[in-house]
């Protein structure tokens, strides 16, 4: 089945303790597309400047990306400078530059208001829910938010909560909304409000997915190299959509199968600088290192050990 994401096109200035890249394609949609794109069709809704290279565009045909919902508008793309130190799971923000983004309204093609998965990336709480006025034919919606619109627009933010199937917010955001330190607890306060899942990203630590049917836990891929953080939780949610719209079906298991690409599939994104390793990302690399990933946190019922 086919995703619409909607979100952010940037180029990105990157430091890290282990180097430096600068005017790398970046931006919340660019991750989510290069990863979703491994397992279904996408079609992204963005807006980019004049400046915006053919060879980024390129890259996301070459995967299959459906880019009719793209603007390019007079001016410059979308900038993010940012910089990160040892604890890698917090990203220093030194410059942001919205630039044609700062006018973005989405507008749908008409092909796309029946997309049966659409994903909200990271915008304003405003933008997604004008996309939800247009997606009529979504059967499931994902969404994103980041703790400066929970800060400035917290009812829009619960709005678009309300209205969406699965949240994925990493545990800051998922504590800031709910004004308690534990995930579990703040997520069944979340759906509540109506969504059927609150995926909740830890970063180095993992992921959870907490439904009213049950909690699905995991630990992030161990990894000896970790270059750059950035997209690591876009990526994720891309996998995450992604495997849920190949296999079409929303449950507590084909949840678990796509919890754990997700996490093998960020795994891969923090290799590299920006988007490098995506890029060049295989299905065959994933279904190897998911094998790994599997036999690392497989174990038997105690039943089973003393038999």
């Amino acid at each position: 089945m086919t995703i619409l994401v909607v979100g952010s096109l940037a180029f990105d200035d990157l430091e890290t303790p282990f180097g430096r890249a600068s005017n790398v394609l970046g931006g919340a949609t660019a991750y989510f597309c290069l990863a979703a794109s491994l397992f279904a069709p996408v079609r992204l809704v963005s807006v980019v400047g004049e400046d915006f290279p053919e060879r980024h565009l390129g890259l996301l045909a070459s995967r299959g990306v459906d880019l009719e919902g793209l603007q390019r508008r007079p001016g410059k793309t979308f900038r993010w400078v940012g910089r990160y130190h040892h604890d890698m799971n917090v990203a220093e923000t030194l410059q942001t530059e919205l630039n044609v983004f700062a006018d973005f309204h989405p507008a749908l093609p008409p092909a796309y208001c029946a997309s049966p998965f659409v994903f909200l990336a990271n915008i304003d709480p405003d933008l997604q829910l004008e996309v939800l006025d247009q997606a009529a034919g979504a059967r499931l919606v994902g969404m994103d938010s980041m703790n400066y619109w929970i800060d400035h627009k917290p009812e829009r933010v619960w709005e678009v909560l309300r209205r969406v199937h699965v949240a994925t917010l990493n545990d800051a955001e998922v504590r800031q909304l709910c004004g308690t330190p534990n995930i579990f607890k703040a997520a069944r306060q979340l759906l509540e409000l109506g969504p059927q899942a609150v995926v909740v990203k830890k970063g180095e630590h993992g992921a959870a997915a907490i439904t009213r049917e049950g909690i699905l836990v995991l630990p992030a891929y161990p990894l000896e190299t970790v270059l750059d953080p950035t997209g690591a939780g876009d990526s994720f949610a891309g996998a995450l959509f992604g495997h849920l719209a190949q296999t079409g079906t929303f449950s507590l298991e084909a949840l678990r199968q796509a919890l754990a690409h997700a996490c093998v599939v960020a795994s891969f994104t923090v290799e590299d600088f920006g988007v490098e390793r995506l890029a060049r990302l295989t299905r065959a690399e994933i279904a190897e290192r998911y094998e790994l990933f599997r036999q690392t946190t497989a174990f038997y019922s105690v039943a089973s050990a003393e038999s």
